[in-house]
């Protein structure tokens, strides 16, 4: 148990360090948006940023099939190692890069560089971090073990929130603007560095050194992983609908209450790293719940609650004049979202038999995402930009009933799934 409990840490710990480089994006645009885009309205800033966040997913199908296959042929400890240190030089490039106003185009330029490097990195952490975790878990306790994904994931978010809000209220909104958006980039390349040390630590699993063991080195690819067509498809349905809902209610609320409901930035950011807390605290709980009653009631569940609360809850947001009003509809959303991201990471890792499995996780998830959830803040702003926010909402409510037909079909992957004999 002390064993597998190191192992769950400290693949968990690199995670959280790489998910803290990614969303440092989002948290600091507020900030950073004019440096690299001066021209617009606050709109028209975060738009531009919002479309070179977009841009990071791109590269995220890459990474997944990139590191998968590595993964997969040369173990998940030294795939976590690599992500991690392609995502510690995307940071360092952000804190570096000069203005708009030194250095003309190529200030945003530099920045895209930077975020495609970031997008391959993550693409391919969470292949290799969702496989090491479920195969490290064991089968009774696999979907509590691997909702600390998630935990470390949104724990990434939340750092971010915090160290900006400790910025917020120490230097201010002017040096923010100026200069100290740059500290969290620099933050995060140096956490990166000893992500590294401590994954070079790590022990490889045991179902990859059973594969390695029992015959020649596995040669994951494309022509091997579409062998399992309707694997593949259903990562990509459960995947659609949750994705959307996760980056709506996670690094789109804040944004959405500074530019929808008429919150302060120092206060949007507030209400969103409380609700953030909560969100994290709910991941065991519901990777626990699956634990015993299986995986599909609570991808059942999540689907229902999204499908018809999406918008109501939406539009009741964008009317919450009061703290105790915000927190509560948005720690509701995302307690209903918690149904998908606890578990999802398990669930795709149970469809695939090992030898496959990192890049049969990765690669539909990272298109997928790329696809769905890259755009999500990108949609959303557009929406409201020419006067119909509500499109938004109708289609987040859309993508979360297609993949609830994903669910109410698909197999429960607990008992009937390829890893119930690893």
């Amino acid at each position: 148990m002390t064993h597998r409990l190191k192992s769950i840490v400290g693949g968990s710990a690199g995670n959280l360090v790489e998910w803290y480089d990614w969303y440092a994006y989002s948290a600091f645009s507020l900030y950073f948006a004019k440096v690299f885009f001066p021209q617009g309205s606050q709109t028209a800033q975060l738009l531009n940023a919002a479309a070179v966040f977009a841009v990071g997913f791109l590269m995220r199908p890459v990474g997944g099939w990139l590191m998968g296959r590595y993964a997969d042929r040369h173990g998940r400890r030294a795939a976590l190692s690599a992500s991690v240190m392609l995502m510690c030089f995307g940071s360092l490039m952000i804190a570096v890069t000069p203005g708009y106003d030194r250095i003309g185009v190529l200030a945003p330029v530099l920045l895209v560089v930077a975020r495609l490097i970031q997008g391959l990195s993550v693409g391919g952490e969470y292949g290799a971090s969702a496989t090491y975790l479920s195969e490290m878990a064991g089968q009774r306790l696999r979907g509590f073990y691997s909702s600390f994904q998630y935990v470390t994931l949104i724990s990434g978010q939340l750092i971010a929130l915090a160290i900006l809000l400790l910025l917020q209220r120490t230097l201010g909104t002017v040096a923010l603007e100026a200069w100290a958006w740059r500290i969290p980039f620099v933050i995060g390349a140096a956490l990166a560095v000893v992500a590294l040390w401590v994954r070079r630590g790590l022990d490889e699993t045991p179902a990859f050194r059973n594969v390695a063991h029992d015959g020649a080195r596995p040669r994951a690819s494309l022509r091997a992983l579409f062998r399992y067509p309707r694997q593949v498809l259903t990562v990509v349905g459960l995947t659609a609908g949750g994705t959307v809902a996760f980056y709506t209610f996670t690094t789109y609320a804040q944004k959405f209450l500074a530019n929808s409901a008429g919150w302060s930035k120092g206060d949007a950011s507030r209400i969103s790293a409380v609700s953030l807390l909560v969100f994290v605290l709910m991941q065991p709980l519901v990777g626990l719940i699956s634990d015993h009653v299986g995986r599909r009631p609570v991808l059942i569940a999540f689907g229902v609650f999204g499908v018809t609360g999406t918008i109501p809850l939406m539009t009741a947001l964008a009317q919450a004049h009061t703290e105790a009003r915000a927190y509560a509809l948005l720690i509701s959303a995302l307690v209903a979202v918690s149904g998908y991201t606890a578990i999802n990471a398990v669930v795709k890792a149970e469809l695939f038999p090992t030898e496959i499995r990192a890049l049969g996780v990765a690669l539909p998830y990272a298109l997928t995402v790329s696809v769905f959830g890259g755009t999500a803040e990108y949609l959303a702003l557009w929406a409201k930009s020419i006067g119909h926010e509500v499109w938004y909402f109708w289609y987040v409510t859309a993508c979360i009933g297609l993949s609830l037909a994903v669910y109410a079909s698909m197999p429960e992957t607990q008992t009937s799934g390829r890893m119930a004999d690893d």
